[in-house]
Parts: structure tokens; C-alpha cells; sequence
């Protein structure tokens, strides 16, 4: 028997809401994948580990056989109607909560009061660094103004949220060492006012995003996401390598910050042993369990848990759009962690009782203890 059971809860530490609008094929396609240019995965998206897995483990959640066609696939949900399905998918993935990242939006989003109804479990918001500096540079309060306006209008915006998230990855890598100097905020401000800001890449700009969510977060006890490794084309991958965070993470350690590592693949182990070394970084596998589909999940988590302390180990989905992707995160990440633990114990490396413990901790224990809930 497994060691971890179909209905263990899952925490959902780091997702976003879903789309209720009728999605055509090619609509449905672009959710499944991370690239947004047409055609970039090949002929079709369900020609990918991730498509696989929506046709062997969804369909049956629409009354079809597992490894329906797609065209079967999309007929049915359309005939279903897009509030059932999300209801469906939502309640199905288990999930005892959903941390929700607020900082993307798509048209027919849903918003975080109507997540909660439809997966019928609580939800908490993440509040996105860069979304809100960039509506303060775009409010143009003047250069000299504008790193005291940010910090007022981020601690306003994150009253009752439940963590902040950076997105630094995505905007010029992690490579963020020092605090920025004044001079170069300021230019940086000016030079958007200027109408060269469209996309918020610049060091200081960057850099100062993350001194005041730290002051944010070590007031109100907020964990700070970092989006790393894998994602869209907005990135340079080997810029998203969580290690080049670690001058951060010392400076956020020293002040009682925590760090949770989002996605990681493919730093795995880089991950991990910042996990290892620092006390106040936690890690998750994130997107990477669904779109490495049902056979890469249990070596994407075996491997972050070749060296992760089992206290630092978090579920999240990072679900975008897609309500099948809720249920992904969740149905496969149960199987992966039940397959590594059934195996250690199979071994002789763990016991079964330890093996539940394990799972208690990693399905929600260790983000109840970070996240102020």
C-alpha cells in the first residue's frame, strides 16, 4: 500500500485562479504550455508529457475514458460548461487550501473569493513585488518620491495577504547581491516617467523591490516567494538558478525572512541545498510536477529529495488558468510522493510510520508553520 493515500490534503502553497470563459482548442493549447508562441511545443500541445497526463488522468473527471481524444476531450468540457468544470477539477484535486498569486490575470479570471467557493476550501493572496512597483511607476509620484511611495502602497496592498512574491527571475535574473543605491533608483524612475518603462528590468529597481518586502515581510511575518528555474520565454534560464540568490537569502535570513524557492527545476539540488543550509529556505517542485507528466514527476521529486530536509520540502500547483492543472499538481504529486516513500520503504530506509510523517509535513504541515494562516 502506498504511504501516502489518494485523499491526503495538499496545502497549495503557490497557484493562481482559473478561467471560466469557452476555450477553443488553440486557446486551451496555449494554457498547456508555458511558451506563448504558436507552435513552439509542435504539432499540438497534447504531444507533450503534460498533454498525456490531461488525457490519461482528467477525462475521467469529465465521465470519459482515460486517453480520450482531444477533440473528445474539449467537446465534453465545452458541453459541461466552464463553472462545472472548475468546480470539478477543483474540488477533486483535495486541495485544504490555496495560496493564490494575484500578480497575473487573464480574460474570464476568476478572483480569489469565487477559487474559494469553487474549490470549497480556504484561500490566502500573494502579493507580486514588481505588479505593484510597476502601478506606482506608472502613477509617476517623481523620482525622489517614488521609493517612498512603492514601500507605503506594497505594506498597503499586502494587509491580510499571506506572503509577497518576486519575480526577479523574469525581469533580469537573481543575481540581485547588493541593495541598490539611491542615485540609481531614482534614474530608474526618471527614466520610466520618460516612457522608456514597459517592462520592469532594471538592477535597482529590482533590488529595491526586494529591501522593502523585507521590511514588509519581517514586520508581519510574510514569507517572500522567488520564482527560479523553469518558466516562459521571459527567461533566461540559467539567470533563474536559485544559488545566485544566496547573498539575498543571507540578508533576509539575518533579519528573520523567509525564503521559499517556487518550481526550481532544473536546480533541483541547487534548491536543495540552500534548503539544507539556510534555516529560513523552504522549497518547492512546483510546475514541474505537471508538465513533466506522470513517469517524470517521481524523478523530479525523488531528486529534490535526494538531499531536501524533509521540514522544507512544500506542495504547491502553480495551476495558471487551467482548472485541470489544479488537479494535475495535486493527483501527481500525491503519486510521486507516495512511489519515493513506498520505495525507501521497500528498502529498508524508512518505516512506514516515519513515511506518514513524512507526508503529513510535506502535504501541509510545513507551510502551516511559515505561512500566517
Amino acid at each position: 500500500m502506498s504511504a501516502l493515500g489518494g485523499d491526503v490534503p495538499l496545502l497549495d502553497h503557490h497557484c493562481h485562479p482559473v478561467v471560466e470563459e469557452k476555450l477553443d482548442r488553440a486557446r486551451f493549447e496555449g494554457m498547456l504550455s508555458e511558451s506563448y508562441f504558436a507552435g513552439a511545443a509542435g504539432p499540438s500541445a497534447f504531444d507533450s508529457p503534460l498533454g498525456l497526463a490531461v488525457q490519461r488522468w482528467c477525462a475521467p473527471i469529465l465521465d470519459l475514458d482515460s486517453h480520450a481524444d482531444p477533440d473528445a476531450y474539449l467537446e465534453r468540457r465545452a458541453a459541461i460548461g466552464a463553472a462545472d468544470v472548475s468546480n470539478r477539477f477543483l474540488r477533486a484535486a483535495g486541495t485544504s487550501r490555496l495560496l493564490i498569486d494575484t500578480g497575473l490575470s487573464e480574460p474570464g479570471m476568476i478572483g480569489i473569493d469565487a477559487m474559494a467557493e469553487r474549490a470549497g476550501a480556504p484561500v490566502g493572496e500573494v502579493v507580486r513585488i514588481e505588479q505593484v512597483m510597476s502601478e506606482v511607476l506608472d502613477s509617476a509620484p517623481g523620482p525622489g518620491a517614488f521609493a517612498g511611495a512603492f514601500a507605503a502602497e506594497l505594506a498597503e496592498r499586502s494587509r491580510g495577504a499571506v506572503g509577497l512574491k518576486s519575480v526577479a527571475a523574469y525581469r533580469g535574473g537573481l543575481d540581485l547581491a547588493d541593495p541598490p543605491e539611491s542615485a540609481a533608483v531614482e534614474a530608474a524612475a526618471e527614466s520610466w516617467a520618460a516612457g522608456s518603462g514597459a517592462r520592469l528590468d532594471d538592477a535597482a529597481l529590482l533590488r529595491l523591490g526586494i529591501e522593502v518586502a523585507a521590511d514588509v515581510a519581517a514586520e508581519r511575518g510574510l514569507p517572500i516567494q522567488f520564482h527560479t528555474g523553469f518558466g516562459d520565454p521571459d527567461l533566461v534560464l540559467h539567470r533563474s538558478d536559485p544559488s545566485l540568490l544566496t547573498p539575498v537569502i543571507e540578508r533576509l535570513r539575518a533579519r528573520g525572512v523567509t525564503v521559499t524557492l517556487l518550481h526550481c527545476w532544473p536546480y533541483l539540488r541547487e534548491a536543495a541545498h540552500l534548503a539544507a543550509m539556510f534555516p529560513n529556505v523552504y522549497m518547492d517542485v512546483g510546475l514541474a510536477i505537471p508538465h513533466t507528466g506522470g513517469a517524470g514527476a517521481v524523478r523530479v521529486l525523488a531528486e529534490a529529495m535526494e538531499l531536501v530536509p524533509f521540514g522544507k520540502l512544500l506542495y504547491s500547483s502553480d495551476a495558471y488558468a487551467l482548472a485541470e492543472l489544479h488537479y494535475l499538481g495535486a493527483v501527481l504529486f500525491r503519486r510521486a510522493l507516495g512511489r519515493v516513500l513506498d520505495d525507501w520503504i521497500a528498502d529498508g530506509e524508512v518505516t512506514a510510520a516515519r513515511a506518514e510523517g513524512i507526508v503529513g509535513a510535506v502535504a501541509g504541515g510545513n507551510a502551516e508553520r511559515i505561512y500566517p494562516l
